[in-house]
């Protein structure tokens, strides 16, 4: 890890902004999105996939200096398994992520003047579906690694426009993170799945990133010197 990586506390409270921003962005503008489009599905993923790869944009550009801006239990396992950050800090942003990521979730239903408590009836299950999950999760880690490795700059634009394409390539519309599938699993709106379903989602996104994880070794670990992921 670098050695002017920020204190451990000020990359938590970036992850949790970062959180928080990231599912109110996808939550909140489900139930926009749904309320405007008239019964209209494919209007509301509009709608909803454009709010979400603009944060994502934001966030990654405002955030990823200070930690990574990964907001994804899935990614920061991966960097921990590649020795970017430590196991413990890994563990330390997955339950800042989750916990913000729930109040980001709340703060949309509140905006709304919708039930602060909920829970999802939506279901999302089946085998195409994980497919789906694995298959976002994989392609999401591979853009993050594949791009830091040759145009670390352009991350933030190159998340956000997997995310977008992901939304409609992909057969679950791209969860692709833990956290925000448990955040999603609290909502009944537009981009809820029930909690029975959630883990299903949840093993898929994780099998997705170890085995993305090993094609970034393969793909882009052949170097010199250390020059892997860099944090800031």
């Amino acid at each position: 890890m670098p050695a002017d990586v920020p204190p451990l506390g000020r990359r938590l409270v970036a992850e949790g902004l970062g959180s928080f921003f990231l599912f109110t962005t996808v939550i909140g503008s489900g139930i926009m999105a749904e309320a405007l489009a008239g019964g209209n599905n494919a209007v509301a993923l509009i709608g909803n996939t454009a709010a979400t790869g603009a944060i994502l944009f934001v966030l990654i550009t405002m955030l990823g200096p200070i930690s990574g801006a990964q907001m994804n239990p899935a990614v920061s396992l991966v960097a921990a398994s590649r020795g970017e950050i430590s196991w413990r800090d890994a563990a330390a942003y997955i339950v800042v992520q989750l916990l913000f990521g729930i109040a980001g979730a709340i703060a949309a239903h509140a905006m709304f003047d919708l039930p602060l408590l909920q829970v999802s009836d939506k279901a999302r299950t089946g085998g195409g579906q994980w497919l789906g999950e694995a298959i976002a999760t994989f392609g999401l880690v591979l853009t993050i690694w594949g791009t830091a490795k040759h145009r670390p700059e352009a991350i933030p634009a190159s998340v956000a426009l997997y995310i977008t394409a992901a939304y409609w390539f992909t057969s679950s519309t791209s969860f692709a993170n833990p956290a925000i599938t448990v955040a999603r699993s609290l909502t009944d709106s537009f981009s809820g799945i029930a909690p029975h379903d959630a883990p299903g989602f949840i093993v898929a996104q994780l099998v997705g990133a170890a085995l993305a994880a090993l094609v970034v070794w393969a793909l882009f670990d052949h170097r010199t010197g250390d020059e892997a992921m860099p944090l800031r």
